[in-house]
């Protein structure tokens, strides 16, 4: 009889465990010659060294399994432990992009979303523009989110302009940090999704997640991380040139924004359509164009954006006669 200590990395124990201890006694029971412990990020055995050596092969598999896809459940434990899901193969439909917290699966869910996953795969720099709640922003935080995981990247980078939309910064109560999370707050919920709280904030604290108004990129060089400009109808040409600059190697931009929600003094001074304009002939590329029928909330928005863009062009015709 052998005794083996197996330190848990790259999953929060918690996740591996499940509430109750739930996954690792089903993990357990798979592996009747062993007595399996599981206390706080190591896991014990006693028993029959070949089947340490087995459940040691099977755990480092599962544990693969949820930093590729962020999730584990009942069925993916089967799956893995019965040889049912081979190595190569993943239980993933095409349009899921990655799993989120319990149970959440993340997916392309409409026409352009789709293409912005294909592009993608084609581009470093995208850019992404539509009206709000058409799932710009929270797609490619899901693509960023699946390219750290795939360590395609080493960290991901997340930023906004810090715009007031009838709000003066210097009226709101607290510090600079509390002044601003208000306009990041949209970020820190989609990563809320899809990783871990535990994990998160370690990834924060070591700066592996970072989120930071767009001030802050000043000076940079963007090496090996996947950057997120939010909001970016809201930068002026200086600022988004500023921006796209600080690109580095082996990096990946996105760019989202939409042209109906500027914020500026002046509307004029949007910088957004004039780069894009510039540069999405460019080889490396691409822009990807939302609309209305991209817009996954309560379906009412559907007809409220509907209803100011035919105000809007009103409002136009009348100004031009």
């Amino acid at each position: 009889m052998g005794e083996r200590q197996i330190p848990i990395e790259g999953i929060d124990p918690g996740e591996l465990y499940g509430t109750g201890n739930a996954y690792i006694k089903q993990i357990s029971d798979k592996f009747p010659k062993l007595r399996v412990v599981a206390r706080g990020g190591t896991v014990k055995l006693i028993g029959d060294p070949d089947e340490m050596e087995r459940f040691e092969n099977k755990l480092n598999r599962l544990i693969a399994y949820y930093e590729k896809f962020g999730h584990l459940s009942p069925e993916v434990i089967d799956q893995v432990y019965d040889n049912v899901m081979p190595e190569s193969e993943s239980p993933v439909d095409q349009d899921v992009i990655v799993f989120g917290n319990n149970g959440l699966i993340v997916r392309a869910r409409t026409v352009n979303q789709q293409k912005l996953v294909r592009a993608y795969e084609k581009n470093d720099l995208l850019f992404a523009i539509g009206p709000a709640g058409s799932g710009k922003t929270y797609t490619a935080i899901a693509l960023a989110v699946r390219a750290l995981r795939e360590k395609e990247v080493r960290r991901i980078i997340l930023t906004r302009p810090a715009v007031e939309a009838g709000e003066k910064l210097g009226f709101l109560p607290g510090d600079l940090k509390e002044k601003l999370d208000p306009y990041l707050q949209p970020l820190y919920d989609a990563l809320n999704d899809m990783i871990p709280a535990g994990k998160l904030a370690k990834y924060m604290e070591d700066g592996t997640v970072q989120i930071a108004p767009l001030a802050y990129m000043r000076g940079r060089t963007l090496d090996h991380a996947f950057v997120i400009l939010d909001e970016a109808q809201n930068t002026t040409l200086p600022q988004i040139k500023m921006f796209l600059t600080r690109m580095g190697k082996n990096a990946r931009f996105i760019v989202t924004g939409d042209m109906t929600q500027i914020d500026l003094p002046r509307k004029s001074d949007s910088g957004l359509r004039p780069v894009v304009d510039m540069l999405e002939k460019v080889p490396g590329i691409g822009v990807i164009e939302f609309d209305r029928r991209d817009i996954i909330r309560h379906p009412l928005v559907k007809y409220i954006v509907k209803a100011f863009e035919e105000y809007s062009a009103l409002q136009s015709q009348g100004s031009n006669e």
